[in-house]
């Protein structure tokens, strides 16, 4: 199957490659574990806490490589496909899962675009309507890439929200998966190659920083599904971070804004004899 990669002039080109993207990289993996499927998939067969930078680095070299990755970009959705074919299994409550299942591969992506428009909302200037709409467009192409079924992607925007509403309401569940998830966010895990005494004091705190963000840029419904309490305060300081946030990050040098995949490629963009040389 041809599909044509991102390129500037994409909405993806602009964002996909920011460093503020992380701030949602949390919450969009607890609520795809909420997904019975998958779940039970990243349950037993992710390194997210026996490796979870490595798994982090792996996610978003990939990610990366969807929009960044010329060519390299449709070749990583099928990679990605292939490597998740033998991806199967009973779950604890005897059910059959499979981590191409249509269904279950759909939302891994397309909650992706939901995140998005939540982070915009608290971390930047958020997204008009139109520019919801285009968003989406770009992502169905993504979806593409990523070898989604096409009867799987809600149509346009307002079919997708009406989708993600239905799927929160009526399969996301209180995942044991998605609960450890929001565990090991907590605990803060150690970098590869740090002494413990430097990273403790230190991780303490981001591992309370990441819960709070996390919890807090959940879906009200999906912190109701949780257990999870929010209170009216918790909301204001978010917002009041990520005002801050919002006034700093575009105004960062682009080496420092973009991932490093994302910076070369959008300075190979505007330069290709730098590429060449």
């Amino acid at each position: 199957m041809d599909v044509e990669p991102f390129g500037p002039g994409s909405m993806h080109w602009e964002t996909a490659g920011e460093y503020r993207n992380l701030f949602v990289a949390g919450s969009a993996l607890v609520i795809q574990t909420m997904h019975p499927a998958v779940g039970a998939a990243v349950a037993e067969h992710s390194t997210y806490k026996t490796d979870p930078w490595g798994r982090l680095n792996r996610t978003l070299t990939s990610v990366q490589t969807w929009v960044y990755g010329g060519q390299d970009g449709p070749a990583e959705g099928l990679r990605l496909r292939e490597l998740h074919r033998l991806i199967n299994g009973v779950d604890e409550r005897g059910r059959g899962y499979h981590a191409l299942n249509g269904e279950a591969w759909a939302f891994v992506h397309l909650s992706l675009f939901e995140r998005f428009i939540v982070l915009r909302r608290y971390f930047g200037t958020p997204y008009s309507t139109r520019q919801q709409e285009r968003l989406y467009e770009e992502a169905r192409h993504l979806g593409r890439i990523l070898r989604v079924p096409e009867r799987e992607m809600p149509r346009d925007l307002r079919a997708f929200w009406a989708y993600f509403d239905d799927m929160v309401a009526n399969r996301l569940e209180a995942h044991p998966t998605a609960l450890d998830v929001l565990a090991q966010l907590r605990r803060s895990p150690k970098p590869p190659g740090l002494p413990e005494a430097l990273w403790k004091p230190f991780g303490m705190g981001t591992g309370e920083f990441n819960y709070f963000v996390t919890v807090g840029m959940l879906p009200p419904a999906v912190r109701q599904k949780l257990g999870l309490t929010w209170t009216a305060r918790e909301e204001r300081r978010l917002r009041q971070v990520g005002r801050a946030v919002a006034v700093i990050a575009p105004r960062l040098p682009e080496r420092l804004r973009y991932m490093p995949i994302a910076y070369h490629a959008r300075r190979a963009a505007r330069n290709p004899r730098e590429l060449a040389a």
